[in-house]
């Protein structure tokens, strides 16, 4: 027969068992982001946050073809180069001060860092917008960037602004945040929809495209490093320890201890997920935004996705068709293992988190049946 102390020791060891299952499904649903599509009416507003040469111009495309998205790439630049003699930390109000205005479709602060009759032309990278290369922003729709460029150039900003107001979701892709703070006020607006979509990639492979690209970087790189007095062969290396410091402070306060206002509006994604699998992860990642996939924007991705090329310096800039597993693999072949060994060091705490692996030697790194990224991380 049962005692009572043994009958208490079942009851209490139930208890503590469903406490159990309460606390992981809280946590479960923390860290695993709820969406769903934005009411009828209400714009959707994404950020897609990155650090530079990972990946983000390719997944800004990917939004920018989507018929129902107004998208701009990097309007902070307006402000770092205007302002480049000030540092980041200093430029983190006005650059978010202007995408709030942006993502209201209110141009009138991003006017003030353009010339005095601003056109859509005068904006970062404007012919990379489907939108800006559109009705009601242009005239005539355009089938490419050269086209955009000839119809659109002499378009006034105004017809941007416009334009915006007729799109369900905002999409603005960004390099130039470095902790989550900076953008609570984004997200506790109550007028606003904010989802941030955070993009990283495999430092190693970072430093291998920064290395094609630097004198384009080399602005940016003394702002991010608030003009310290950094020599040019440490530059490089002390860029990326800040991102990688940025990037654990971004998912760490992304997914653990979150405040309520950030639930399920974070999500996390490794450029070499989409670069091995790219519908599946595009796929998570518009319904993550609230948008449906198209049959035209598969079969973009999959021509973008599925080319020959391998990039290289003579396309740091541009949206070319190739091997995106090929160009994600490319510094294992390519990178001095003493580099490599240098940003295992200085990037080894987001690493693990983020879920790169190490390498031993150089016979490790070049071994590309070896598996440096872990399918259970993030």
């Amino acid at each position: 027969m049962m005692t009572l102390r043994c009958r208490f020791t079942l009851i209490l060891l139930g208890v503590l068992q469903g406490a159990a299952v309460v606390l992981f499904y809280d946590w479960y649903t923390r860290i695993s982001p709820r969406h769903s599509p934005p009411p009828e009416g209400r714009k959707v507003h994404v950020l897609l946050l990155s650090s530079w040469r990972s990946g983000s111009s390719f997944l800004g495309q990917v939004f920018s073809q989507h018929p129902s998205v107004f998208y701009l790439m990097e309007p902070a630049w307006h402000v770092w180069t205007r302002n480049h003699k000030s540092g980041a930390k200093s430029l983190r109000v006005p650059v978010r001060e202007m995408l709030w205005g942006l993502y209201k479709c209110d141009f009138s602060l991003i006017r003030d860092y353009l010339p005095g009759n601003p056109h859509l032309s005068s904006l970062f990278m404007w012919t990379r917008s489907q939108a800006l290369c559109s009705p009601p922003a242009c005239p005539v729709r355009s089938a490419n960037e050269s086209q955009c460029n000839q119809a659109c150039h002499s378009a006034s900003l105004d017809k941007a602004q416009d334009a915006c107001a007729t799109y369900t979701h905002v999409v603005l892709k960004e390099t130039r945040f470095f902790e989550m703070e900076s953008l609570h006020p984004l997200l506790q607006d109550p007028n606003l929809d904010l989802r941030v979509v955070h993009l990283v990639r495999d430092p190693r492979a970072v430093l291998r495209s920064r290395e094609e690209s630097a004198y384009l970087l080399d602005r940016d790189s003394v702002i991010v490093l608030e003009h310290r007095n950094v020599s040019a062969a440490d530059r490089q290396y002390e860029v990326i320890r800040e991102i990688c410091r940025s990037h654990l402070d971004i998912y760490e306060r992304g997914v653990f201890g979150l405040p309520p206002f950030l639930e399920g509006r974070y999500k996390l994604v490794r450029y070499e997920d989409v670069a091995r699998n790219p519908l599946t992860e595009l796929n998570s990642i518009y319904e993550f935004a609230g948008l449906r996939m198209t049959s035209e924007v598969e079969e973009w991705i999959q021509k973008m996705t599925h080319g020959r090329g391998k990039g290289g310096g003579n396309v740091a800039f541009k949206i070319t068709s190739r091997n995106a597993a090929e160009v994600s693999q490319a510094w294992r072949t390519v990178l001095q293992h003493s580099k490599v060994q240098r940003i295992q060091e200085l990037c080894k705490g987001a690493m693990l988190l983020l879920g790169y692996r190490t390498v031993d030697s150089e016979q490790e790194q070049k071994r590309l049946d070896i598996d440096l990224l872990d399918p259970g991380h993030p």
